[in-house]
């Protein structure tokens, strides 16, 4: 992505001749905190149902906070080594620019700055896979997998929305105005470094930071 030339051109690159596949490439981040605020409440409240007694209230919040530390690890994980993947062929040069690529190309294209359904809902299933095999089988803590999920989804939303505002809002101070200048950084000076959106706390931890 090093060489990827900046459009700035208000109209949307166009990434399919199909009127009705291009239409999910596009999405508002209204719709996405319509979509996932409901399941992330869904979870959290099942959560809290389900949860067997006695058991100490300490770990339903922890539950919670550690799904928003895991979305933190993965959001880092994901954009590193998936979103910036470096392709081997041209088939798979073609199918990482419809993912990630044509973003670093217009930066700041409204309707493409956060993950459309048939991204999200996918990768949304396997993480809840993984939580439910970790916590519901193997630890037999099914209130657990949904507590997790429900924080790993908000997690989500604040990263989605972060990375909206980062491009199309004003942040200018205090931690608002350092993560908008940490990621636009990363799109502007050194887009194999600074993958953290949300946060640089593993940036810094996997020395990705930048200079």
């Amino acid at each position: 992505m090093d060489t990827i030339k900046i459009n700035h051109s208000d109209e949307p690159i166009r990434l399919f001749k199909s009127d009705f596949l291009e239409f999910f490439t596009h999405i508002s981040p209204v719709v996405v905190v319509i979509l996932w605020l409901p399941v992330a409440g869904f979870f959290f409240i099942r959560g809290v149902w389900i949860k067997p007694q006695p058991l100490s209230a300490f770990f339903l919040p922890f539950g919670f906070l550690l799904g928003l530390f895991f979305w933190s690890l993965a959001e880092y994980l994901l954009h590193r080594f998936l979103f910036h993947y470096k392709p081997k062929t041209p088939q798979q040069e073609k199918i990482f620019y419809l993912f990630h690529g044509v973003h670093h190309e217009q930066p700041q294209c409204k309707t493409r700055l956060v993950m459309p359904p048939v991204v999200s809902i996918p990768l949304a299933l396997v993480f809840y896979g993984l939580y439910h095999v970790l916590f519901g089988v193997l630890l037999q803590a099914p209130f657990m997998t949904a507590m997790v999920f429900s924080g790993f989804i908000i997690g989500y939303l604040i990263y989605d929305i972060t990375h909206y505002a980062t491009h199309h809002w004003p942040m200018r101070s205090g931690i608002l105005k350092a993560l908008k200048r940490h990621h636009m950084r990363h799109h502007y000076k050194t887009p194999n470094q600074r993958f953290g959106v949300s946060s640089p706390l593993w940036d810094y931890i996997f020395g990705t930071r930048g200079d």
